[in-house]
């Protein structure tokens, strides 16, 4: 197992995620714990230290399971990570109801890492509430020795992260982002990275296989990439690509199965990131897969929309709805955007198409969205 050092410790570059564990008859919160305790038992012998779960995971029961599981375990053999909820709204003034609950659930007095989870358009305000008290009652939890280290993760734009890091980055000891190569540049993860590092924040990694896309790839992808590693598995090239980043230090990868984690976990015996011709190659490969529509931000089509609607941004959601195939991304983001200013706003007039230099049909295209959305 590689290790990589953070402060005083060494953790292993793959984390266990808790967030798809193996199910009984396909229901999400009906966890398998016979398989995850073989699973857990498995990520031990091979030198896996660190374990993410959180609040919701599985219906609000992957914490009961991951802590009966691990409570076998010397509790300073491993590293345990969960996350305060705000992704839900009504949680924000529950901070300490939730975070005594979640001791108890994983049966431990304190936690490894803890983290604001999913920073984003939807809670960004609330977050920064002092009101609700949430950074306060965790720094208190801190200096208290209850939390060990204080993170955040985000699927929010760079513009959210920022306001988060203006108010908090000084305190915050590592940023979890979703990472990978199609999202490099997709979901500006390269230009994220740069932001923790203007803060001196290491990347932790979520969704580096984005959510199983990237284990997979067409015949004509993988055989590019057989050409230029013969020996290497598809699903090991999203690794490498993330062993070629020097502020990533733990990618956290979701297992649902045995054979996922052995295969995982020989990736991350040995370092080889990529060269800078597999790398471009691996980049040319994600925006073929990415195909959406080719907006370039010029904000031409704003100046001339009647209705005031931001059309880069809602494009921008569009093509990550479209390629993720629904997801939980752009409903989130359209949560903190006013009905009047939604996809589902536009008249259809035509008069950005008139200005627009790529010649999207903007119209249809929000269209289509509005109706995703409702669908």
């Amino acid at each position: 197992m590689v290790y990589k050092k953070f402060q005083d410790l060494q953790l292993s570059a793959l984390g266990m995620g808790a967030m798809r564990l193996p199910v009984i008859d396909g229901d999400d919160q009906k966890i398998d714990e016979e398989a995850t305790a073989k699973m857990v038992k498995y990520a031990f012998e091979q030198g896996v230290n660190y374990f993410d779960t959180a609040w919701g995971y599985h219906g609000g029961n992957s914490e009961l399971v991951m802590g009966k599981v691990l409570s076998e375990y010397p509790r300073e053999k491993f590293y345990l990570a969960t996350k305060f909820p705000g992704y839900d709204l009504a949680n924000m003034e529950k901070v300490e109801e939730i975070f005594e609950k979640q001791l108890e659930k994983c049966r431990v007095s304190y936690f490894d890492f803890y983290l604001f989870h999913n920073v984003c358009e939807m809670n960004i305000n609330e977050y920064l509430d002092e009101k609700y008290g949430i950074f306060e009652y965790l720094m208190k939890q801190k200096e208290n020795g209850r939390i060990r280290h204080l993170g955040f993760s985000a699927h929010g734009s760079i513009e959210v992260m920022r306001r988060f890091l203006e108010a908090y980055g000084k305190h915050m000891e590592f940023g979890q982002l979703q990472l990978n190569y199609v999202d490099w540049k997709f979901q500006e993860a390269k230009a994220k990275v740069e932001l923790l590092k203007e803060y001196d924040i290491p990347v932790w990694v979520m969704e580096p296989l984005r959510g199983g896309t990237l284990a997979s790839l067409s015949e004509e992808n993988a055989n590019k990439l057989k050409e230029l590693r013969p020996e290497e598995k598809i699903p090991a090239w999203a690794f490498r690509f993330l062993q070629s980043i020097p502020e990533v230090v733990v990618t956290l990868s979701g297992m649902s199965n045995y054979e996922q984690l052995e295969e995982n976990i020989h990736t991350f015996e040995s370092e080889k990131p990529l060269d800078s011709k597999e790398r471009e190659e691996i980049l040319a490969i994600a925006d073929k897969m990415v195909n959406g529509v080719p907006c370039t931000a010029c904000h031409y089509c704003t100046s001339h929309c009647p209705q005031g609607i931001d059309i880069p941004s809602m494009l921008n959601l569009y093509n990550e709805h479209k390629f993720t195939g629904g997801g939980f991304i752009a409903p989130m983001a359209l949560m903190a955007v006013p009905d009047d200013k939604k996809p589902s706003a536009c008249v259809g007039c035509r008069s950005c198409e008139a200005v627009c230099p790529q010649q999207i049909k903007i119209s249809e295209v929000l269209a289509d969205f509005a109706g995703m959305l409702n669908s």
